[in-house]
């Protein structure tokens, strides 16, 4: 099969050096390959591979190709899952090979994974590579690339620290396809630029290979008072000219003309088309255009074409002033950035005159210390898409949501120029971020904000960074625990995961304090997770650490107690403390510890979740997929079921075996609730750090839905937020008539939870225990009817004793 999506020099590299080999044995980019490139030896050895596969285009109907996309805004609780992709950070793959960039470095210490676009492969087409092999300077210029792409980069510690220079990565997205006489369609991912070849547009056992490239910048000859260009300029390959059909490019485009008379007469969507890229290029007649989408058959073929669509006016007729004035145009910006954040980053601001927004964008004026630095990638971290009625000017300014983190002065608003929008051209402004004081590095969010000048038009939008560069010492070295704090952490990590998790093993928990009731306490009304005693009783305490919550009106402070075989908490007045000598009678407060951890979980119950998120974070913290089935109780899953399930990789293993549960669960919802015996069966592989992370994600999310409308006054609380920081929040969830929808509010409110939470790194205890004082100091606090949160609570104050008993003691480096 054939890659779809491939990267500009993501061919069949071992075909390619063997064929240079045979033809010369002086290449001086060939000699002692696996000693001068290492990445190459993997790369040829991979030749003698016999299952090396390619995939194939994903036959489509020409007429019907087109990207359908899912906007789920629906809440689910409990055995349901909540599906929403602003909700989601995407992460990044380990690639293999012996030669990696930092980035490689950085990805193996966040432990990340990234799914590269796929597309549904369908036919079985072998690669072709001649037209490498028969051009020494093509093969040459390539090698190189392709070196450049896999470099090293030697002080790593360093580059940890670094403003993401050196993150050498591919910036032209190139696909490339092979297809037989059946014909297909091909995109170019991440836009709406497609190619439909018909069936029988080459002969029966003749192929066409197909290439698709953006170029972002298109012909400035386009773009003056009676034209515009709406799309980049598109670069066309074909390997076959031998053809007896036709092929179509179909593209959206950046604009639509008007429905009125004058416009419709005025002015059309065209294709122009060239065999160079400097032109000259002409008009082609056989275009097809409904509303954005414009469809053009493509006779004279060539190896190389380019074609680019644009709005032409016949002439200007007042009041019309130039050809904007015939078209509802689409602005199209992108925030870029390094892959990482460092104390000082550089965010970008682009406008294209296209819809096409890439994933990745090469940077060429980044300035450090007063002197241009080296061209360095920057990935897109947001965009965002607005009506502009007429090119005029456009301010720009970019404002911090958090705190800890502020624009250079200089830097806070920025111009672009009406006469710079009318080139066609990208346009971009940097601004310079960073951090105040000496705190821990975290993500953040901030406000972008694009007003016209002329008018009371304001467009404004949020985006999140990345994460902060680990540091690469983590590889090796254990992080320092956290001062003054009792560590949640899970069963020891190894750097290779070849992790053996401790055996659960159900007995009588070992408790060292006991408090002694001092009076009766009957509830009439009962609540949750609040014991309740008669006088004289002897009560377990789980742990030294108190809770403080509310009770019935007023917040208290409470012991972690167990009485009668349940679990609760009992105000820390209402009991003297005792020690084990000194308990007379104990067999009330006995638990084993499978009760204990059936009965922590239970605010997984009622706890709303995102299932995608939850499974992609299993996946990536437990190291053995066995360990997982057998408490899951899928103990005779074997290996070739996972094998026909394509799970190859011990990630998939794990995300297979969640996967069988949740169909299990779903299939019993009666009986079974998903969330709950996950964490269940996380808890007995002593998976503790994994569970303290899905509490709080859990938690912040189930918090924002309870919250609704009165999350602002949360925020006032927790973060003394002013009226102009809740108002940034909300402004990306306004609707049309400029209010957020009572049941959109949550959004705003995870969208300041998550931000908040990120401050507290791994202090899932503190995250929980201020929440929790927050919401019981509201006028009307959520938390007198929503107990989950105090039960999360109880959760991570009995972990230590339930590891303490549950776990034969393993050595641990300090």
């Amino acid at each position: 099969d054939v890659n779809e999506s491939k990267l500009d020099l993501d061919i069949d590299w071992p075909g390619v050096f063997k064929h240079a080999h045979a033809v010369s044995k002086t290449n001086p980019f060939w000699n002692e390959l696996s000693a001068s490139n290492p990445f190459v030896h993997d790369i040829a050895a991979s030749n003698r591979n016999k299952n090396n596969k390619y995939l194939s285009i994903l036959k489509e109907k020409p007429y019907l190709f087109s990207k359908v996309s899912s906007n789920r805004d629906s809440l689910a609780s409990s055995g349901d899952e909540l599906d929403i992709d602003c909700l989601l950070r995407k992460t990044s793959a380990r690639r293999s090979g012996r030669s990696k960039s930092v980035s490689d470095f950085l990805d193996i210490v966040d432990n990340q994974r990234f799914n590269p676009h796929k597309t549904t492969p369908q036919k079985t087409i072998p690669s072709d590579v001649t037209w490498l092999q028969n051009d020494r300077e093509a093969y040459k210029m390539a090698w190189l690339s392709h070196r450049q792409l896999t470099r090293s980069c030697l002080d790593l510690e360093a580059m940890s620290h670094s403003p993401g220079w050196a993150q050498t990565q591919a910036t032209d997205i190139h696909v490339v396809c092979k297809l037989n006489h059946e014909g297909g369609s091909v995109q170019l991912p991440d836009s709406d630029i497609n190619i439909h070849v018909p069936v029988g547009h080459v002969l029966p056992g003749e192929f066409q290979e197909v290439g698709l490239k953006a170029i972002l910048n298109p012909p400035s000859s386009f773009n003056n008072e009676l034209s515009i260009t709406v799309s980049p300029l598109i670069e066309l390959t074909l390997s076959n000219l031998n053809t007896k059909e036709a092929i179509f490019l179909e593209v959206k485009v950046a604009a639509k003309v008007k429905n009125d008379p004058l416009s419709q007469v005025m002015s059309d969507i065209v294709c122009f088309y060239s065999l160079d890229k400097e032109g000259p290029f002409k008009k082609l007649e056989n275009c097809y255009t409904y509303q954005d989408t414009i469809q053009v058959k493509l006779r004279d073929l060539s190896h190389v074409m380019y074609a680019v669509i644009a709005v032409q006016a016949n002439k200007i007729q007042p009041p019309a002033t130039n050809v904007w004035d015939y078209v509802q145009r689409t602005i199209s910006v992108g925030i870029y950035g390094p892959k990482y954040i460092h104390p000082t980053f550089t965010a970008v601001f682009t406008v294209f005159g296209h819809n096409y927004i890439p994933g990745k964008l090469t940077i060429c004026d980044i300035k450090k210390g007063g002197k241009n630095m080296p061209p360095v990638v920057f990935q897109l971290w947001g965009k965002h898409t607005f009506l502009l009625e007429k090119p005029q000017d456009l301010n720009i300014s970019l404002v911090s949501c958090d705190p800890d983190f502020e624009v250079k002065m200089e830097d806070q608003s920025k111009n672009i120029k009406e006469e710079e929008l009318k080139t066609g051209e990208m346009v971009r402004q940097q601004f310079l971020f960073s951090m105040l004081g000496c705190r821990e590095m975290h993500f953040f969010v901030f406000l972008v904000q694009i007003k016209v000048l002329k008018s009371s038009q304001v467009t404004q939008f949020h985006v999140t960074t990345p994460d902060p560069a680990p540091k690469l010492s983590g590889i090796i070295n254990r992080p320092k625990r956290l001062q003054n704090r009792k560590e949640i952490k899970s069963a020891p990590l190894l750097l290779i995961p070849t992790v053996k998790y401790p055996k659960f093993q159900d007995k009588t928990l070992s408790v060292n304090t006991y408090g002694v009731a001092l009076k009766t306490v009957l509830r009439q009304n009962k609540i949750d997770y609040l014991l309740e005693y008669f006088k004289g009783d002897t009560i377990a305490i789980l742990g030294e650490d108190k809770v403080k919550a509310i009770g019935q009106t007023k917040i208290k402070e409470w012991y972690v107690g167990v009485l009668r075989k349940k679990i609760g908490l009992v105000h820390c007045k209402n009991v003297k403390v005792i020690s084990r000598e000194q308990a007379m009678d104990t067999a009330d407060s006995e638990l084993t510890t499978r009760n204990l951890v059936e009965q922590i979980a239970l605010p997984f119950k009622k706890l709303t979740y995102i299932y995608s998120v939850v499974l992609s974070t299993v996946s990536e913290s437990v190291y053995d997929w066995r360990a997982l089935a057998e408490v899951l109780g899928y103990s005779h899953m074997s290996l070739d079921d996972l094998n026909e399930a394509h799970a190859d990789k011990e990630s998939e293993r794990v995300a297979h075996v969640v996967k069988r549960m949740k169909e299990d669960c779903h299939a019993n919802k009666k009986k079974r609730l998903f969330l709950y015996e996950l964490i269940v069966a996380l808890l007995k592989i002593d998976c503790q750090g994994l569970v303290a992370r899905l509490t709080q994600d859990t938690i912040i999310l189930t918090a924002a839905v309870k919250l609704g409308k009165y999350w602002r006054e949360l925020a006032e609380k927790l973060a003394r937020l002013t009226k102009q920081q809740i108002e940034a929040y909300e402004v990306p969830h306004q609707g049309k008539n400029g209010a957020v929808a009572l049941e959109m509010m949550w959004k705003p409110a995870y969208d300041f939870l998550y931000t908040w939470g990120a401050h507290y790194g791994d202090s899932y205890r503190d995250v929980l225990q201020d929440l929790q004082s927050a919401l019981d100091k509201m006028k009307n606090p959520v938390t007198k009817h929503w107990r989950e949160l105090t039960g999360t609570l109880i959760l991570v104050n009995c972990m230590e004793v339930l590891r303490a008993s549950a776990f034969s003691r393993m050595e641990e480096e300090e």
